[in-house]
């Protein structure tokens, strides 16, 4: 008869350890495996598919109940992780064998989508930030953290949009609240960014974090900062030793792209696939270190505004570009440089293995030949970089000396330490190999000396090692020559210093050797640990140079060129120039550049012209181009001279935000909103078809108050693209107004787009004609061409006459001029006289004329 479950000690044990983690799954240890109970075990066992079983099953109330192999755990637990679930570590702390009672048990590390060290969840070029806020009033403490790489760094943000801007911008996956925030702006961050929530409300006072947070001035700073680092202290409970001091930082010292911008102008990721392809990323990301590519991304995504910075970049990319040979050294350099970030943050949190050393080795050695590379082109320019590209060759020669070139990946089970590092391991390896061979030889030796024929050195677990001597052969036996340790029915049982010695290497060497190993490991563990900070400068000197080859790389695949800066300028020229990322795509001979001049009085350039002729592609060209030069690199165009910009607000393409309810339009006016209160005259904005979204009178009127209100109180770089050709005789109104628009002619009837940008406005609308390009029924492009001519006549729609059943409709009526000379042709045609050859050559020439 089914019981009802009483829960056992282990159960207990498992509820109270639960009770602690209650957002986390648990991998309880038991044995071999992990095991999960309750809604644990349900949750996981429809997330990962795996059999769903049960505790005490003839009980009233069984225990769900799930498990893993400890062995193969990691796969499954990043998995998790990368759904966005918690998973809390519950291992034995002791041996069940030896264990009095119940086996204890503790969390040892509860990993988060934050926190990940490696796994699948990590990618080699991408940062994983773990994120802290703390709100005061309506301002915010703001600190984030790469746990695998160690940077850790702070800012005070000033509302609920710069909070949206940096968690965007670091693509965090976990914010940690150390206070209630505005309910408004965890929504936005939950349902838009996804991020999964921590709470730490309380701030872990040690002398490591006080180290750590000792540059920080502010306040609210230092507090968001003390809670990130207490929220990693109790969730890994390891060493945090790579962390690298805390670094305030000010988002308006960089160039401000809002979080609508960087998505429209897709910097980083597809809006079509969520993807790396088709991005600016993806066309400047020749680097050859994963950690340049995550440097890569960041100077991406917080471009500069100073142009003292903004030149020196420039000039080491000039450097390179007129270094062919050594940039092809360096790249072939770069390629054997492993990810000495993380390496090093491995170190520190405990899971390097020989493996590990071995490419920190193999990164090392390649230093000496890019510094000196380097320092063969360089002309100034690079000394800052080159001041921090220490070889550390000491830490080359101890790795070297102490780490086995086929070291295994696990470092508990031997033959990670080479011979000859250390005299103990070596004799313990000895003994392994030729403990046989000396008792064979110490046995021999004995006979020979004794004159004993059937001496024997024999083994016994409980006794160990002895030489053995019948009772018969006593008397020829030397007295004093061994000491007696057993005595038989008929023999004697003796030991001997050499014997004790070679017992004591045999067994030793057997039980010793991998733990010496393993101590020896965690030696050379701890002396490359001391020389983390100089990893740390070292990788982000490296990596630099990394991203600045990167830049020359592309700028000579593509003929970019350098632009001029002109801090204090208004006036922009871009001479030629082109889409990067369409470019790459289409390929150079298929592109046609473009050009944008504005000088210092011109502030908004209005764009007309027709729809698929190519104005949002020109819009976002200034954008990349304007990025691509304060970021450092070349630009593409035949020149550009570029004043430094401090913002960049879009306004490109349709969209809708149905997470929040927003319409196309609505998204479209605060997209709008945030350019007209944030801007300045040292910003640029790019509006594409403002207005569109709502009624014809609606959008034309708040498309021209747009217009008059940037030129009269915002007076930023402006460039307007519109259907409304109505509003181009605002050129006469407003003085800082030009009018350019896309080229089209007419051939045959047909449109033509000529993808340029000329002066003036657009002469008509080509609507209709690229309905047509669409494929649309003929009888209704006829009729929308009869309503276009009444409405700009100003004449009354006529209504259409409806055709009786009965009646056909004329199959010629409203035909173009192409069409008729196709009917014209085929009534000339001799069909009879034809050949089947000479018939389907006409039928192809008719059709191409149609």
């Amino acid at each position: 008869m089914p019981q009802k479950t009483k829960n056992t000690p282990m159960m207990e044990q498992y509820l109270a350890i639960k009770a602690q983690y209650p957002d986390a799954f648990l991998f309880y240890r038991l044995g071999d495996f992990y095991e999960l109970f309750y809604q644990d075990a349900i949750d996981v066992s429809q997330l990962l598919e795996l059999t769903l079983t049960s505790r005490n099953r003839n009980a009233d109330d069984p225990i769900p109940m799930c498990g893993v192999p400890h062995h193969s755990a990691a796969g499954y637990i990043d998995t998790l992780v990368e759904q966005g679930y918690k998973v809390a570590i519950c291992e034995q702390m002791e041996d069940p064998k030896e264990a009095k009672g119940m086996v204890k048990r503790e969390v040892v590390q509860l990993i988060t989508p934050g926190t990940l060290m490696e796994g699948k969840g990590i990618e080699a070029k991408t940062n994983n930030f773990l994120t802290a806020l703390i709100q005061k009033k309506d301002r915010f403490g703001f600190a984030y953290v790469d746990l695998s790489t160690g940077e850790l760094k702070t800012a005070l943000l000033a509302d609920n949009e710069a909070v949206m801007n940096e968690a965007t911008a670091l693509q965090t996956k976990e914010i940690v609240l150390g206070t209630e925030i505005d309910e408004t702006l965890k929504k936005n961050l939950a349902e838009r960014l996804g991020l999964v929530f921590s709470i730490q409300e309380t701030v872990e006072d040690n002398a490591e974090f006080n180290f750590l947070t000792a540059d920080i001035q502010d306040e609210w700073e230092k507090e968001a900062t003390g809670i990130l680092l207490t929220y990693l202290a109790v969730t890994q409970k390891r060493s945090l030793g790579h962390l690298q001091k805390a670094e305030e930082y000010q988002p308006e010292h960089f160039l401000k792209l809002d979080y609508f911008s960087k998505t429209n102008l897709e910097l980083t990721r597809s809006i079509r696939t969520g993807k790396k392809q088709g991005t600016l990323l993806w066309l400047l990301d020749e680097t050859k270190t994963a950690m340049g590519g995550r440097l890569l991304k960041q100077w991406i995504d917080r471009p500069l505004i100073q142009k003292r910075q903004i030149d020196a970049r420039q000039k080491m990319v000039a450097s390179l570009l007129n270094a062919y040979f050594e940039r092809m050294d360096l790249l072939e350099a770069l390629t054997k440089v492993y990810d000495l970030e993380r390496l090093a943050g491995r170190v520190a949190f405990g899971s390097v293995n020989g493996r590990d050393l071995l490419q920190l080795k193999t990164s090392l050695a390649q230093v000496p030949q890019i510094r000196g590379l380097l320092t063969g082109i360089n002309q100034g320019e690079w000394n800052d970089l080159l001041v921090d590209m220490n070889p550390m060759e000491e830490l080359v020669d101890l790795i070297n000396h102490a780490i086995n070139e086929d070291a295994p990946l696990q470092i508990t089970e031997g033959n990670v330490i080479k011979d000859g590092f250390n005299q103990q391991l070596d004799e313990y390896r000895e003994a392994m190999k030729n403990g046989k061979t000396w008792l064979a030889e110490l046995e021999a030796k004995e006979r020979a000396e004794t004159g004993i024929k059937n001496l024997k050195v024999g083994y016994n677990r409980i006794f160990g090692y002895y030489i053995e001597i019948t009772k018969s052969n006593l008397a020829n036996l030397a007295e004093g020559r061994y000491e007696r340790k057993q005595t038989l029915a008929n023999a004697e049982r003796f030991i001997t210093p050499e014997l004790k010695r070679l017992e004591t290497l045999i067994l030793e060497a057997e039980e010793k050797s991998v733990t010496l190993e393993y101590n020896l490991f965690l030696g050379v563990r701890e002396e490359v640990k001391k020389e983390i900070t100089q990893l740390q400068k070292l990788a982000k000197s490296i990596s630099a140079a990394d991203v600045l080859q990167s830049f020359a790389t592309v700028s000579e695949r593509y003929q970019y060129v350098q632009p001029e800066m002109k801090a204090a300028s208004h006036e922009l020229q871009i001479i030629e120039g082109r889409h990067p990322v369409v470019e790459k795509v289409l390929g150079h001979q298929e592109y046609i550049p473009n050009s944008v001049k504005m000088n210092k009085d011109e502030m908004i350039l209005l764009i007309t012209g027709p729809n698929m002729s190519g104005k949002s592609t020109y819009m976002r060209q200034l954008a990349l181009t304007v990025i691509m030069a304060q970021m450092g690199c070349f630009v593409p165009a035949e020149k550009a001279e570029l004043p430094i910009f401090d913002q960049i607000f879009t306004r490109i393409g349709a969209s809708d935000d149905l997470i929040a309810g927003q319409s196309t339009f609505m998204v479209e006016m605060m997209e709008a909103n945030q350019a007209l209160r944030h801007a300045t005259p040292n910003s640029l904005i790019l509006f594409d078809e403002l207005g569109r979204g709502t009624a014809t009178y609606d959008g034309m009127a708040l498309a021209q108050a747009i217009i008059e209100y940037i030129h009269k109180n915002v007076q930023a770089k402006t460039l307007f693209s519109t259907h409304y050709h109505e509003l181009t005789v605002l050129e006469e109104a407003l003085p800082h107004l030009k009018n350019i628009h896309v080229g089209a002619v007419e051939q045959n009837g047909e449109v033509v787009f000529l993808h340029k940008m000329m002066d003036g406005p657009a002469d008509k609308s080509y609507g209709i004609h690229v309905a047509k390009i669409a494929g649309m029924p003929t009888e209704l492009l006829s009729r929308a061409t009869t309503i276009l001519t009444m409405l700009e006549a100003d004449s009354p729609v006529e209504k259409i006459e409806e055709t009786p059943e009965n009646e056909q409709l004329s199959l010629f009526s409203e035909v173009s001029t192409a069409e008729l000379s196709v009917v014209d042709a085929l009534k000339k045609a001799d069909l009879l006289n034809m050949t089947p050859i000479d018939a389907f050559t006409l039928l192809i020439e008719l059709q191409k004329r149609i």
